[in-house]
């Protein structure tokens, strides 16, 4: 088994099926990550000692989910240099409630946001920054990038193949 260069914290287990996306994603790209729960209201010291010890065990980018008052990705880039990117989960104000949280850091103490549930953008945005000194990453990431182009190549060929189709615009 690798070892993890990439860590997906979540506030609690009810955020898996968000967060599944992510690991779906790093998996699919052979990218060794690890995945755990830890609270910032409810395991504030291992929230702590998860976060600085991360470095020493070879993790290169945090993420970080959480729902409502959403402190976790907040509480883990005050403990650690890592770069930290933040998944606001949907809750009770359709996530705005977590993300506005977790984009509201005071200087100094930045974490990276992706839109309300978009766990896989935040496995997208973590192998980015992981690319700029892994060419190995880099090229999974490089792959995908083309992979999308040539889903709406695709999707465009088959729209122009559609003859008798009326648009009700």
């Amino acid at each position: 088994m690798l070892k993890p260069i990439v860590s997906i914290i979540m506030g609690s287990t009810s955020d898996l099926p968000v967060m599944e996306k992510a690991c779906k994603w790093l998996e699919e790209n052979e990218i060794p990550f690890e995945l755990n729960a830890l609270s910032a209201h409810r395991t504030p010291d291992a929230v702590e000692a998860f976060a600085k010890g991360a470095q020493e065990r070879g993790i290169k980018v945090i993420i970080a989910a959480a729902g409502m008052a959403a402190a976790l990705p907040g509480v883990i880039a005050a403990s650690t240099p890592l770069p930290v990117i933040g998944v606001p989960i949907k809750g009770m104000l359709d996530g705005l409630d977590a993300m506005l949280s977790i984009i509201q850091m005071p200087p100094g103490i930045p974490v990276a946001t992706v839109g309300v549930n978009a766990a896989q953008n935040a496995a997208i945005l973590a192998a980015q920054m992981i690319a700029l000194s892994d060419a190995n990453v880099a090229a999974k990431v490089a792959a995908h990038k083309a992979g999308l182009g040539a889903k709406i190549e695709k999707a465009n060929a088959e729209l122009a193949a559609i003859k008798d189709y009326k648009f009700k615009c």
